[in-house]
């Protein structure tokens, strides 16, 4: 057997057996003579791209998942209800499109008062995560959406979102956001980074609640 094909049985077999998606490197660091994976991972893709499950990536990680057209089968068994409230649908969007965000940059855009226990559900929830301090009086705390937020809804990275006037078409950002707001930078440009201290968490991606 090539090496080749003994690699792409291994990165098969990490993958299957893995607990949740596996990001390139951490494939790379558990094969032998550490290979570029990248190959092997779309060589895989292709090979499960007409079959029952399909590999693919999500917020930079890879997984296999159930083919999108036959998830009707498995619907009683793995389908979860997550019923959120029309308050906390409206205030996972503006997160999520305006990521990172202040309570009060939330208010700003809602044009109601936003409940603590509002942010504290969807942070228990897994989708919304602490980002930061805005370098603002105060430093209030930045919210942002977490990696499970991207997985749950099939997103490579929340550039993915519908556009945001697709999202106002909804009734859902009616209002126009504050002058300090800033949206998400789009690949090729640089990021203010002078925004927003990330709190000191060993990694700042997942500095909110898994």
């Amino acid at each position: 057997m090539t090496e080749h094909l003994e690699h792409l049985r291994m990165v098969e077999a990490l993958l299957f057996a893995a607990a949740e998606p596996l990001d390139e490197e951490s494939i790379v660091q558990r094969l032998p003579g550490h290979p570029d994976v990248g190959p092997l991972l779309a060589e895989l893709q292709e090979t499960y791209a007409r079959r029952g499950v399909n590999l693919v990536r999500r917020a930079n990680k890879w997984m296999f998942q159930t083919a999108a057209d036959l998830a009707f089968l498995l619907q009683q068994e793995v389908q979860e209800e997550r019923r959120l409230s029309r308050a906390a649908q409206e205030t996972l969007a503006i997160i999520a499109y305006h990521q990172p965000v202040t309570r009060a940059e939330i208010e700003d855009v809602r044009g109601v008062s936003v409940s603590k226990g509002t942010i504290d559900l969807l942070m228990e929830i897994g989708w919304v995560r602490i980002m930061g301090r805005r370098q603002t009086p105060g430093k209030p705390v930045t919210y942002g959406v977490s990696k499970a937020f991207l997985v749950e809804f099939g997103l490579e990275s929340a550039r993915d979102l519908p556009g945001i006037d697709e999202l106002k078409a909804a009734g859902l950002l009616d209002a126009e956001p504050p002058d300090a707001f800033r949206l998400l930078p789009v690949d090729g440009e640089e990021e203010d980074t002078e925004a927003d201290v990330p709190l000191p968490f060993d990694d700042p991606v997942e500095a909110g609640r898994p």
